[in-house]
């Protein structure tokens, strides 16, 4: 889990640095930078729920899975059609929100009901 959220802020960072630095298209560079934004704090979220479950804490392994996989289906679709120009891709991205936000519902539960004393 904790690889798979690193690579996805690794990927998160070089979106958003090929946005603005690479791409000419202003709608691929929205696409790009909208990705990264989402890309890197889901990222950041993931080892929030790691520490959790560290804690014992319910509910906090399946946070960080939802929250990666929302995290991953939602920027990187949206990489991917930036990238490829292929719009079919965007019938993917609005997965990824439902996912995401059963992911912080999740965080937010196993962080109250493990009383949120996370160690690291």
């Amino acid at each position: 889990m904790l690889g798979l959220a690193a690579l996805s802020g690794m990927i998160a960072v070089g979106a958003g640095a090929f946005g603005e630095h690479g791409e000419s298209s202003a709608v691929a560079r929205d696409w790009l930078k909208t990705g990264a934004e989402y890309g890197l704090a889901h990222a950041l979220a993931v080892y929030a729920a790691f520490a959790l479950m560290r804690a014992d804490a319910r509910f906090a392994e399946a946070a960080g899975w939802l929250l990666l996989a929302g995290g991953i289906v939602f920027s990187w679709s949206l990489d991917l059609m930036a990238i490829t120009g292929d719009h079919a891709l965007g019938m993917v991205t609005p997965i990824g929100g439902p996912l995401m936000l059963a992911g912080w519902l999740a965080l937010a539960v196993s962080a109250f009901a493990g009383g949120g004393k996370a160690t690291p």
